[in-house]
């Protein structure tokens, strides 16, 4: 049993994802955002590079059929109908659309799984649906990698307490060390300290303050809410779509 997890997609070689169940975080924003956008309706999330792949992609795809949603340190792109926040994500904006989106760091972690066998997308929101998966590909495969977004190319902690509440379910609830590397024996036991307080972990990170610090406290607290959105998205073909068994009934 071999249990991964990588704190930025830069820690990642091409042969340590090839053929391998991936499972993508960003909870502040971006995956609790795709979660939130795919619940609500939309039909796919395309991940773009940057602005310009983005309109590209939307003239390629067609206007009538694209939304564009994206940030840049935080804040929404200038010409994009939507940001990254999960409450923009509403059914009347995003029913039945492909959004284009491009972010900070999200998005460029989901672009670096070239190669996976699968990949999903996880936060707090689809915990219990992503763990189950989690939980499916380490028995049937042995082999799980947990990729988190990260910040500045590095170290989250947002990213990383998630990532262990991840591993944990991967791993049954059972306290076993045999076969995670080091980043997940981290994540485990930063899950040890904060438990159930989720909210006071994002809140706590950076990228929570700095969200805070910007006008969007309350897309912390939206991205702290487990199960909120029991979902799971699953990139493959350059988008992301709800998985069967990951779409509400």
């Amino acid at each position: 049993m071999k249990l991964d997890v990588a704190f930025s997609p830069r820690e990642l070689t091409a042969s340590e994802v090839a053929d391998r169940t991936v499972i993508v975080i960003d909870v502040l924003r971006a995956t609790t955002t795709i979660c939130a956008a795919l619940d609500r309706g939309a039909r796919a999330v395309v991940p773009a590079v940057d602005t310009e792949d983005a309109t590209r992609l939307e003239e390629v795809l067609g206007p009538a059929d694209v939304v564009l949603a994206g940030e840049r340190n935080s804040v929404r792109i200038p010409g994009f109908k939507l940001g990254n926040s999960p409450s923009e994500m509403t059914s009347d904006v995003v029913q039945g659309k492909t959004l284009v989106m491009t972010t900070t760091n999200g998005t460029q972690a989901l672009l670096g799984t070239a190669g996976a066998r699968d990949v999903f997308v996880a936060a707090a929101v689809n915990l219990s649906v992503a763990g189950a998966a989690a939980r499916a590909a380490l028995e049937e495969h042995g082999d799980l990698l947990i990729l988190c977004a990260g910040r500045d190319h590095g170290f989250g902690f947002d990213d990383a307490f998630i990532a262990g509440c991840l591993a944990e379910r991967a791993l049954g609830g059972r306290r076993r060390r045999k076969g995670l590397n080091d980043a997940a024996l981290v994540a485990v036991d930063l899950v040890i300290r904060y438990r159930d307080r989720i909210e006071r972990a994002l809140a706590l990170s950076r990228a929570g303050r700095e969200l805070t610090a910007r006008g969007f406290r309350n897309d912390v607290t939206a991205a702290a809410q487990v199960d909120a959105h029991p979902v799971l998205p699953v990139f493959r073909d350059k988008r992301i779509t709800l998985a069967q068994h990951g779409a509400r009934s």
